[in-house]
């Protein structure tokens, strides 16, 4: 089936189903499962902030919203559907030099031959073999391998372009997508929908793991296990405030006046602060909300 999009001031009953007005990640639909009030049921006149995971709630005004898979249901049938595994290659501009986006499938499920198009985008057949997608209970995140197929030289024509622009990049850095959605739902389809969807993957090309004249594979990763990247990428100081002092996020703007050593000052010239966690309370008091641009407890536990 395809989605209607959820609407303002409409009536809905128990059961209902409706998916976000724009697109989601996340592949979930919405299902009324409770009601307040009087009939008829309404929903709101804004559009609520939806939920992200299966089972979340959202109350929009006499409604509540429980957030489901757009794809589940079908998957349950005794004759489900095909399964379509598309991919997409995001390429950075400081890294590769352009903002191209490639688009594939591999053309493996329920005999489609040609290319095929979901979401109004083209995803071109091409030789894919994509595995390591698994997550397992040991901790470690997985890596997937991606292997394309090189037998036209198209990969390497690629990797020789965003080398020019970065130099032994290899497409180190690129958006990998992995999208999986129904037969049914592809454009052109009597149920097509561009909403329903597995939820979408997003992984980073850590490194190019193998190039030969028939294929190229890239060794893949999430954004928390990229090489060299830091989490959180501040570096955590116990007592010298990272905040520009009166901006944003300092936030103070008082009139009055501490130098550097904590001293007061009659004028705006002569404040400075001393990026310590004495001088936020000089502003903002002893027991008031301190927006020091630090981590003061840093040190204290093992």
């Amino acid at each position: 089936m395809a989605f209607t999009a959820w609407s303002e001031d409409t009536e809905y009953n128990l059961g209902d189903i409706r998916r976000a007005v724009a697109a989601q990640e996340s592949g979930l639909v919405f299902k009324v499962t409770a009601v307040s009030g009087s009939a008829p049921y309404t929903s709101g006149s804004s559009e609520p902030k939806w939920g992200t995971d299966i089972g979340s709630t959202v109350v929009d005004n006499e409604l509540t919203w429980t957030a489901i898979s757009s794809v589940y249901e079908e998957l349950n049938v005794l004759n489900p559907n095909a399964i379509i595994e598309l991919f997409e290659l995001h390429l950075d501009a400081t890294l590769h030099g352009s903002t191209d986006i490639y688009r594939w499938h591999n053309g493996c499920n329920d005999a489609v031959t040609g290319n095929l198009i979901w979401n109004s985008n083209t995803y071109t057949r091409q030789p894919i073999e994509a595995d390591g997608f698994e997550y397992q209970n040991g901790g470690a995140l997985p890596r997937p391998t991606l292997t394309i197929s090189n037998l036209n030289g198209i990969i390497t024509t690629l990797l020789l372009l965003v080398n020019g622009t970065t130099a032994g990049n290899d497409l180190g850095g690129a958006t990998v997508k992995r999208i999986r959605t129904l037969k049914k739902f592809l454009d052109g389809q009597a149920t097509a929908d561009p909403f329903a969807s597995f939820p979408e993957e997003v992984w980073y090309i850590d490194r190019k793991a193998h190039e030969d004249r028939a294929m190229v594979s890239f060794e893949l990763a999430s954004k928390f296990d990229l090489a060299g990247v830091k989490i959180p990428r501040r570096q955590l100081i116990a007592n010298v405030c990272q905040w520009e002092y009166r901006s944003s996020e300092c936030s103070y703007s008082g009139s009055n006046y501490w130098d550097a050593q904590d001293e007061e000052v009659p004028t705006l010239a002569q404040d400075r602060c001393g990026k310590r966690l004495s001088s936020c309370k000089k502003r903002f008091g002893d027991n008031g909300e301190l927006p020091f641009g630090s981590f003061p407890s840093v040190g204290l536990t093992r």
